[in-house]
């Protein structure tokens, strides 16, 4: 089945780099110059099978500072109990307000994850709709699983155990995941390994990884 994510052209006010630059500097796992704007190197996205939460992983950098992996989501309302991963809040001109979360902290995220990397469902195709015509969105970069393909996965639940740092850890009751936040920076581990390619990183780089519990 073909994973698709819906666009809208529309504005946000403060925009996801604003957001990730005022957050960024207090991670304890950025590497960046102080008060440098952030930019946007590449991202991919995944698919939320409910259809309520926007789920995005942008590659980023401050200044001359390396290149950052920043999963993250967007939601409608607040995820209860989630204060401690959230980025901030934001308007959207067509959806109105946004909360935006550190996805490691989010459970819809893990699901996904896990999907991608022990099903191979890899990521979502970007589309806009036009006076009711699809027009899909050239990825800005590709990932690519080492998982067979057919795990069932239907089974991750929420979070029970998230270590922010890098990489950060989220462990459910069945599966263990781990997401690189300086991709390239020597995180190798066991596991079956989500990879992405993007302008200028012609060669996979490990992105995230995933062990069946």
């Amino acid at each position: 089945m073909r994973r698709m994510a819906l666009l809208h052209r529309a504005e946000l006010r403060p925009t996801k780099l604003e957001l990730l630059a005022a957050w960024l500097p207090d991670r304890p796992w950025f590497h960046g110059p102080t008060g440098a704007d952030v930019e946007r190197v590449a991202g991919y996205r995944f698919d939320d099978p409910a259809g309520a939460v926007g789920i995005e992983t942008m590659l980023v950098r401050a200044g001359d500072g390396p290149v950052h992996q920043v999963p993250l989501t967007y939601r409608g309302a607040p995820l209860e109990g989630a204060d401690a991963w959230l980025v901030g809040t934001t308007h959207h001109s067509v959806l109105g307000p946004r909360w935006v979360y550190d996805a490691c902290g989010d459970p819809v995220y893990a699901a996904a994850l896990a999907a991608a990397i022990l099903a191979g469902t890899g990521q979502a195709e970007e589309f806009f709709e036009v006076d009711g015509e699809r027009q899909v969105r050239p990825p800005s970069m590709s990932v690519t699983s080492s998982g067979a393909g057919d795990v069932d996965v239907a089974s991750v639940g929420a979070p029970r155990r998230v270590v922010d740092g890098d990489p950060a850890l989220i462990g459910t009751d069945t599966v263990e995941l781990a997401v690189v936040r300086r991709p390239g920076a020597g995180h190798g581990r066991a596991g079956a390994t989500l990879a992405g390619t993007w302008p200028g990183q012609p060669t996979p780089l490990p992105l995230a990884y995933a062990t069946p519990r």
